[in-house]
């Protein structure tokens, strides 16, 4: 079905189209908190407002089923990294509030797309059999790409004592050469499905759009402030950001995979009852923390628990029709940043009177999630998609119109 030689497949091109993207964001991602905070002079509340900009893409996720109406979802793909690539490579040329949210926006568009069009790829392409066990692949490969970019930051910035620019301008420009490469090599894959273009909301994909939400909202607590505290808080430097990360991403490059495995071995129910449950003991550590050793731990921790999300995009595999995979992975990106707006800001606000605040919202969270995710089946599928609460038939669901 697909072009020869046998590397030439959808799988290794999503695996490579993973490799690419890290290196740019991991980049963005390991400077941000101590560029913003000696060259920009930001505080909690500055660092919410960058970060509520940078989600604003994402809660406009759904914008890319009307782009597909002209352009094809791998080709998309292509471009939106590309977009990534450029904004983190001149993020350090404009060291301002205003430069900031520019830059920020330009790279957040491209990478939000690329992520949306990632997962409806990885959908239509995996077998969903197997499926939990690539996209844990994908995930190390992911993490590869971040131990290669944070050790670039640390290497440029600790021993050779670098500038900002340079290392944004590398590690941008790295994931552009690496795509437009990608785009020469690789075919024009089939899609397995035609899919619809237009926007699609399933009354029976209750559940997944609910789990979607909420991991969007408590997702934000660590993105935005448990690294803004190792910062603030315990006093790290651009190096120990960038080793903390490394070590994240070395146990994650192991654990990914055995994570795919573990829930094609024993479902999406029980990997999330376990990814929440850890998530309400990390919050609360982080509320609590009082040294940089506890706290680096919470946040190793703290990312190990996020691999086990590959059970949300399985659960919604195995209960989706499969024209609707394209729509569907643009609607739950932005319902995933409908809370991602709004949080930064807010919480960025609350951050001012108490940052243990901050933390215990993010307690709550997990324990919703944790309640939601009981109500997954022991197997799922189309008309088994809830234990409790099946509003409608499959049947007129799928009816046209």
């Amino acid at each position: 079905m697909f072009a020869k030689p046998n590397w030439r497949r959808p799988e290794i091109l999503l695996l490579l189209l993973a490799l690419a993207m890290p290196l740019s964001f991991g980049v963005w991602q390991a400077l941000l908190n101590n560029f913003v905070i000696e060259r920009a002079q930001f505080t909690g509340a500055e660092i919410g407002l960058l970060q509520s900009v940078r989600e604003i893409p994402g809660f406009l996720a759904f914008t890319v089923v009307f782009v597909l109406l002209l352009i094809r979802e791998q080709r998309l793909a292509f471009i939106s990294l590309i977009a990534t690539g450029i904004g983190v490579a001149i993020t350090g040329f404009f060291p301002s509030t205003l430069g900031l949210l520019l830059t920020t926006l330009l790279m957040s568009v491209g990478f939000h797309y690329y992520e949306a069009l990632k997962t409806s790829l990885a959908l239509q392409w995996l077998p969903k059999d197997s499926a939990a066990i690539w996209l844990g692949r994908i995930m190390a490969v992911g993490s590869l790409a971040s131990l290669l970019a944070y050790g670039l930051v640390w290497l440029m910035s600790d021993q050779w004592q670098l500038d900002y620019t340079w290392i944004y301008l590398l590690g941008g420009g790295l994931t552009v050469v690496i795509v437009a490469a990608l785009w020469i090599t690789f075919p024009a894959f089939a899609q397995p499905h035609a899919q619809h273009k237009k926007l699609i909301l399933r009354k029976r994909y209750w559940l997944y759009y609910a789990l979607t939400f909420m991991s969007g909202a408590r997702r934000q607590i660590f993105v935005v402030f448990a690294g803004f505290l190792m910062v603030e808080k315990f006093d790290y430097s651009v190096a120990e950001i960038a080793q903390l990360f490394i070590a994240n991403h070395l146990l994650n490059l192991y654990l990914a995979p055995k994570i795919g495995r573990f829930i094609v071995r024993f479902g999406e129910r029980r990997a999330l009852t376990l990814e929440y449950i850890g998530l309400i003991i990390v919050f609360g550590g982080y509320a609590l923390v009082e040294t940089a050793t506890a706290a680096a731990a919470l946040y190793i921790i703290d990312h190990l628990f996020f691999s086990m999300a590959i059970a949300i995009k399985t659960y919604f595999q195995k209960i989706v029709d499969e024209r609707d995979i394209a729509s569907s992975a643009a609607v739950s990106f932005t319902i995933n940043h409908i809370a991602a707006v709004v949080i930064p800001v807010l919480f960025g606000l609350l951050w001012l009177v108490s940052p243990a605040a901050v933390f215990w919202c993010g307690a709550a969270m997990a324990a919703c999630s944790l309640l939601l995710a009981q109500n997954i089946p022991a197997a799922p599928g189309k008309g088994n998609e809830v234990r409790v609460g099946q509003w409608v038939s499959l049947e007129r669901e799928q009816t046209p119109g």
